[in-house]
């Protein structure tokens, strides 16, 4: 589908425009590739046995092979130069699939890493803007770009007296606020996590924070408390320097500083990103809601059974209460290629780490956001230029010719695969998929060296996308000029862009 490939091919033209690479890595792993690096997300994981008994799973994203890729092949040696890599495949997950909002087993992620020695922030800053680059030239309406730091919230997490072993799996309770009411978290917290109310509250006053980048990182600085615990003051400097940065490429106003932010899985060591759109969330919820601590819990919407599962079957989603959730996110993970490298080195060996950081955009969860915003606009299922046919005995042989010298041109064209269509059903084909120019030849056009050209245009009729009628015979064009005659045309350049 057209749609598609927009997606697709917007978001490579961006990879290559900020000088990425392309790789491609396998769809399965070894199951101890993959295991421990994605916190509670883990039982997502598809297992696989291949006819020898080995372990094997197949990829939950693009991360965490790339990071394996990277040690196989020594990128965290001495003097290995920065690397901007990217990967568009599919990846897997035994998730509760909801198709309509692009939430799937099987979905197509297009992943972005930058890897190697670089000044700090700098490409933290530069993978923000390549997000925003890409999501504002996908026309997607209004979208946020959260951002947090792994360093800050674990600061957070131990000036709030949180015990070392618990803070992972606090971490993940934190990052459902966007779309749980607080009281169920901080109930997650104390009743399934073990801490005390007072703890958990202690973290709420905190975590409920967003806002402008540098209002909330000077509101986070003047605590003293927390500007006295290491991890958070080398977090908040490194904020600092990344919002900088993000306001030189101009970016800055699509940044929300917002510690609600978490990401759950285990391998980020810094920076954490995640871009939503309005659509993003479920109905009757608000991207990370600014929540008081006085304020009474937000009544959670059910989701309603469709019909009662069978035993053995899975219980059936409710889709209207479930948003198609973030359209990117990613983070730093600095320590990811070099756990892969000591494991591959010899005993004793000093392997060190390799700074990375990444994101992954889920060009499912676009194209369900993205269609309905397409089809609205009465955009072309298929960039069919030229439709070329035949009045009177057929002429397969002709319309194969011509079809094929506009294709060596660069133009695309079609014809009806049958030997002696009606022109009737040619024209029908050609208005099934909107092609913008009738090409029809006859015996005498042949004899001529002419094409007959018509223009066929679309409009919306009380909503409905309708053919403009027209009873002219079209204009006689000389086959020799027949491709630069096309390309003159200003319905050819409106079809370019999709619009005709």
């Amino acid at each position: 589908m057209a749609c598609r490939e927009h997606i697709e091919r917007t978001v490579k033209e961006c990879f290559h425009a900020f000088g990425g690479s392309c790789l491609d890595t396998p769809v399965f792993e070894r199951k101890d590739v993959l295991t421990g690096k994605y916190g509670e997300d883990q039982k997502l994981i598809f297992d696989l046995m291949d006819q020898g008994g080995e372990q094997l799973a197949l990829r939950y994203d693009h991360t965490v092979p790339l990071a394996r890729y990277l040690a196989m092949t020594g990128a965290a040696s001495p003097g290995t130069p920065l690397q901007k890599l990217w990967q568009v495949g599919k990846v897997y997950r035994r998730d509760n699939p909801v198709m309509s909002k692009g939430r799937m087993r099987e979905f197509l992620q297009a992943d972005f890493d930058i890897a190697g020695p670089a000044d700090a922030m700098v490409p933290d800053a530069e993978l923000v803007s390549l997000i925003c680059t890409i999501l504002t030239r996908l026309d997607l309406g209004e979208f946020t770009v959260k951002i947090n730091h792994r360093k800050i919230l674990d600061g957070i997490f131990e000036v709030c007296g949180v015990p070392a072993d618990k803070i992972r799996s606090i971490s993940s309770a934190v990052d459902k606020m966007d779309k749980t009411p607080w009281e169920e978290v901080r109930k997650e917290m104390t009743d399934e996590k073990g801490l005390s109310f007072d703890v958990a509250e202690a973290i709420g006053v905190y975590v409920k924070q967003k806002g402008e980048p540098f209002e909330l990182l000077d509101v986070l600085s003047a605590d003293a408390k927390l500007t006295a615990n290491a991890s958070a003051k080398q977090g908040l400097d490194e904020m600092r320097l990344f919002f900088k940065y993000v306001r030189a490429a101009g970016m800055l106003g699509r940044l929300s500083f917002d510690m609600s932010l978490a990401r759950g899985l285990d391998y980020y060591t810094g920076i954490t990103i995640e871009a939503i759109v309005e659509a993003s969330a479920p109905p009757g919820f608000k991207a990370n809601p600014p929540v008081e601590p006085s304020a009474p819990a937000a009544p959670k919407p059910k989701p309603k059974k469709k019909a009662a599962a069978a035993d053995g079957e899975e219980e059936e989603i409710d889709e209207s209460q479930v948003g198609v959730g973030s359209i990117a996110g990613g983070g730093r993970y600095d320590h990811l290629v070099g756990l892969f490298a000591r494991q591959a080195a010899a005993e004793g060996k000093n392997v060190p780490d390799l700074p990375c950081v990444g994101a992954s955009i889920g060009m499912d969860r676009i194209f369900a956001l993205l269609l309905p915003r397409w089809q609205a606009r009465g955009l072309r299922a298929k960039s069919t230029i030229a439709y070329v046919m035949a009045a009177g005995d057929g002429l397969l042989e002709e319309r194969i010719a011509l079809a094929g010298e506009l294709r060596a041109a660069g133009l695309k064209a079609d014809y009806l695969s049958k030997a002696k269509p009606k022109i009737s059903a040619q024209f029908a084909a050609a208005e099934k998929d909107e092609v913008p120019f009738a090409l029809i030849l006859g015996e005498n056009e042949i004899k001529e060296g002419l094409v007959t050209v018509k223009e066929q245009r679309w409009e919306f009729v009380d909503g409905v996308k309708t053919k403009v009628k027209d009873d002219s015979a079209g204009e006689k064009v000389p086959r020799a000029e027949l491709v630069q005659w096309l390309q003159s045309r200003d319905l050819y350049k409106l079809a370019l862009s999709g619009e005709a």
